[in-house]
């Protein structure tokens, strides 16, 4: 019974995720065709943003699903970089599909066209309804997975979209101010933008594997060094494989005071509680000749 329990708590987040995934899909063809129909920009760049939250949706799916599958003889790693490659393919997207929400933008408020204010506000507040409960969806879910709190934050941002697809459809129903739709579209488009420029640098700086945010390497050069047993160190390595699994390795010489599997030990058990990685390699490499003769006298 408590297989069971401990097997339906893991594929709890899976279906929240692929919940709220199939809700955001939906709706966002709904706002494309009801945009198209109302000649309403607000609501293509609100469905625009609906897809970033989707790509959100797919990533945190994806890195669930692949986190559970054990590594291989072709992917010593396991396959979590492969969220990384999607990230980065859906913030290129996203880029794409800013400049030209901007790009349209700028043609409407050059030359305003009209746009029916009534299908424009009943989609923007529906919209609204389906990020807010899309988002009491992932919320549950959010304490103990942070791929699902992650995705909740990009859901809640696109509920900003709705808003501002409702202030325009407002303006036009009520004022009568085309330009309104332009202006509040393109404010959408700034923030599919940044989250595209957010999304992309992540990755870029994950594929080019650079240190992980937060980890300094010359303070983990002293904490190694002032390890006993350690003279020297070299080939010091931090990287990011994916969110969530960082990963250290360090050749380290050893003084001659102590053996190297304990050094190694010893070392991986610092810079764990220093920078909480799990992953750490240590390779002891024996010292001089006169660190030698000290191993065999103390045998």
């Amino acid at each position: 019974m408590d297989d069971v329990r401990q097997h339906d708590h893991a594929h709890e987040p899976v279906r929240g995720l692929t919940a709220a995934l199939v809700a955001t899909v939906a709706f966002m063809g709904v706002e494309v065709a009801v945009g198209v129909y109302s000649g309403s920009l607000a609501l293509l760049a609100d469905a625009g943003h609906m897809l970033s939250d989707a790509g959100a949706l797919v990533l945190a799916l994806a890195a669930q699903r692949l986190a559970i599958r054990p590594p291989s003889a072709r992917g010593t790693y396991g396959y979590r970089r492969a969220e990384v490659l999607a990230a980065f393919v859906n913030g290129a997207v996203l880029a794409v599909l800013a400049f030209w929400i901007l790009g349209r933008a700028w043609d409407r408020w050059s030359a305003p066209r009209p746009v029916l204010g009534g299908p424009l506000l009943a989609t923007a507040i529906a919209g609204l309804v389906v990020n807010l409960a899309v988002a009491k969806v992932l919320h549950g879910g959010r304490k103990h997975n942070l791929n699902v709190e992650a995705a909740l934050w990009h859901v809640l941002s696109d509920a900003l979209g709705s808003v501002a697809a409702i202030a325009a459809g407002v303006c036009v129903l009520w004022l009568g101010w085309m330009r309104a739709d332009a202006l509040l579209s393109a404010a959408v488009a700034l923030l599919v933008g940044f989250s595209a420029w957010r999304l992309v640098r992540r990755t870029v700086l994950v594929l080019l594997e650079t240190t992980p945010p937060g980890v300094d390497l010359a303070d983990l050069e002293k904490v190694i060094c002032g390890t006993p047993g350690v003279r020297a160190l070299h080939d010091l390595h931090a990287w990011r494989i994916s969110d969530g699994f960082d990963a250290v390795t360090v050749h380290v010489v050893l003084d001659g005071s102590r053996h190297g599997p304990e050094v190694a030990a010893d070392v991986a058990r610092r810079v764990h509680d220093r920078t909480g990685i799990d992953h750490v390699t240590v390779q002891p490499e024996v010292g001089p000749p006169e660190a030698i003769v000290k191993i065999g006298r103390r045998r």
